[in-house]
Parts: structure tokens; C-alpha cells; sequence
């Protein structure tokens, strides 16, 4: 590998500007080499907003730049249908691979995806932040330890002001470019990070869906059943005028129960016995303090990893899980029957 691990940038949009600023340019081991996107506007914005980037080369086929720029690695953030073709040809040319999520649209790709990645021996990392988060590593900490005992029941909720009328012709609501609505997008977060904190997999889905006039799914109210027996009630509203973004994880446990709400800095509340009564409960808000804290960001990780300083967290076996369960969910709620995860 060079000096620095050089990295090419495929889809230059809004979210891409974060990758670029928020993260990479305070990681002194990467150099930005190229820029890929099909529009020229969003890879002069990006220049704009990142004046590092001013002398980049430009591309408006992203295989045109794995073909001719030397570089390392790439960080995809392009509409959600072209990630799995996007991952796999970078890894063709031998590159690792930062995706945003989802990191794919169907089960078949997200396997096509991790057999090359083996085959390759590169790594593919999704930018599920969360994982980073002090408040989630608790929680994962507490079902890893056994302090929350068997888990046998969870609640999910997400709700967004995501889909309003105004949306209509923007990416994310043309099924041929998001493979998927909100549950594809932020629900994707939600369904990713109560299968990394519990570590359960999902067996069965139950789901009715709400396009609300939109070509992709808008509301979500699912049930799972885990291959453990546990239970899921998953709900993902991606119209919520009046509420606006928030989120909850409620996991109940034979030794206890925890819940993690709201967004931004979430709150986590753990509800044990009391060795010494009373009260037969003891239920504490847990402290900054006492959380774990992982890399700053999926971006920081993914150097770590490839650095050799750190493992990789957030890898693509991840991703395969979301869209096994995304997957199963969608078929639940076509056919209005109970599907299997694949």
C-alpha cells in the first residue's frame, strides 16, 4: 500500500460531503484521488464544499476511474441500486470497499458481494454509525455478558419526516434506483443495530406495508420470530410530520430489560433486580461514563482496519442480514402471508 491509502469516490452528492469533511479529511493517512458521479453539478459541489478536492480528477463512469487512477480503496455513496455492481467492481480491480447503507437491495447480491470479497481477500465495511455509538456498544456489552439473560422479546421504532408529496421525483422514491423505501433507508440503520446488539438472527416475518401514494415503501409494521424463538415488533414511519426523527430500542431479557431512546446523544435505562430489596427493581439511567466508545465513525474504522490498528466492525455480513430481513418483510407484506428469511 502507498504512504497513504488512496481512495476514490464514487456518487458525490450531499452525503458523500460528510464522508469528505466530517470524517476523511481528519484522517492524516488517506488522500482523496478521484471523483466518480454521473453529474457533473454534484461533483463540482462537492469540490465547493471540499476545496482539497479542487484538482481531483473527475469522472461521470465510475469504471472509468477503477480503470485508469491508482488508488486503494473507494467510498461509495451513490443511489441505493447500484451499490452491489459498485462494490463488486471495485473489488474486480482489487480495491477495499466503504459503502454506504443498505449495502445492497436483494439477499442474492449481498452473497455475490461477500463471496467476491473472499475470493479477493479485500475488505468491505457499510456505514452503519451506530456501531461507534457509546450507547448501543452498552447495550451490546450487557447481551454479549449475559447481564440481560435471554432475550426473548424486542421493540424497534423509527419514525422520519422522509416521504411527503414534495418528495415525488427525487431518488429515494424510484423503486429502479433505491431498490427499496424507508425501510431500505434509515430502517436499515434500525433493523442493522438490533441484530448487531442482540446478535440474533431472524427465522420468520409477518408485514404490512403503506406506500402512502409513494412507488416504495413509506410505513412498516412488522413482526419477526428469531431462529431462538424471541419476538420482534418492528415499526418504521417514514411519515411523521408531526413527530419528525426519533427512535427507540426496547429489549427484554429473563435477567432484565433496556431500552435506548431518542437520537443524537440516546438515552440508555437498564432495569435489573435489586440484590437487596426494596425496591425489588432497580432502574437506573446508565451515565456517559460507563459506555464503551468504539472508532469516531464507520470511516475511521474502516482505516483502522486496513491500518491493521483496529477490526473491522461494521463488515458486510452485516449488510446480509438487514436485507435478509428487509427482504422477507417486503415478500410478507405482498403476498399477506408469513415468509421465510433467506
Amino acid at each position: 500500500m502507498a504512504d497513504k491509502i488512496r481512495i476514490g469516490l464514487i456518487g458525490c452528492g450531499g452525503n458523500m460531503r460528510g464522508h469528505v469533511n466530517g470524517r476523511l479529511k481528519t484522517i492524516p493517512e488517506t488522500e482523496i484521488v478521484a471523483l466518480a458521479d454521473v453529474s457533473e453539478v454534484a461533483m463540482q459541489g462537492l469540490a465547493n464544499a471540499a476545496p482539497q478536492l479542487a484538482g481531483a480528477p473527475r469522472f461521470a463512469d465510475y469504471r472509468a476511474m477503477l480503470d485508469t487512477v491508482p488508488m486503494d480503496a473507494v467510498v461509495i455513496s451513490s443511489p441505493h441500486k447500484f451499490h452491489g455492481e459498485q462494490i463488486v467492481a471495485a473489488l474486480d480491480h482489487g480495491l477495499h470497499v466503504l459503502t454506504e447503507k443498505p449495502m445492497v437491495c436483494t439477499v442474492d447480491e449481498a452473497k455475490r458481494v461477500i463471496a467476491k470479497r473472499d475470493e479477493k481477500k479485500k475488505l468491505v465495511a457499510i456505514g452503519y454509525q451506530r456501531h461507534f455509538q457509546g450507547a448501543f456498544r452498552f447495550a451490546r456489552q450487557c447481551v454479549k455478558t449475559g447481564e440481560l439473560g435471554d432475550v426473548y422479546f424486542i421493540n424497534a421504532f423509527q419514525s422520519q419526516r422522509w416521504w411527503t408529496p414534495a418528495s415525488v421525483g427525487k431518488w429515494r422514491f424510484s423503486l429502479d434506483l433505491s431498490g427499496g423505501g424507508q425501510l431500505n433507508d434509515s430502517g436499515s440503520h434500525l433493523l442493522d443495530i438490533i441484530l448487531w446488539v442482540t446478535g440474533l438472527q431472524p427465522a420468520e416475518a409477518f408485514a404490512f406495508i403503506d406506500n402512502r401514494g409513494a412507488e416504495v415503501d413509506v410505513l412498516t409494521a412488522a413482526s419477526l420470530r428469531f431462529t431462538n424463538g424471541a419476538l420482534m415488533n418492528l415499526s418504521v414511519v417514514g411519515e411523521a410530520s408531526y413527530k419528525g426523527m426519533d427512535e427507540g430500542e426496547f429489549i427484554w431479557g429473563s435477567k432484565g430489560f433496556l431500552s435506548v431512546t431518542g437520537t443524537g446523544t440516546p438515552v440508555v435505562t437498564l432495569t435489573k433486580d435489586n440484590a437487596s430489596p426494596p425496591p425489588p427493581r432497580l432502574v437506573r439511567q446508565v451515565p456517559p461514563e460507563e459506555m464503551p466508545m468504539g472508532a469516531k465513525t464507520p470511516d475511521h474504522n474502516f482505516i483502522d482496519a486496513l491500518l491493521g490498528r483496529g477490526e473491522l466492525e461494521t463488515p458486510a455480513e452485516c449488510g446480509l442480514r438487514v436485507i435478509q430481513a428487509s427482504q422477507a418483510i417486503w415478500e410478507s407484506a405482498k403476498t399477506g402471508q408469513l415468509a421465510t428469511v433467506r
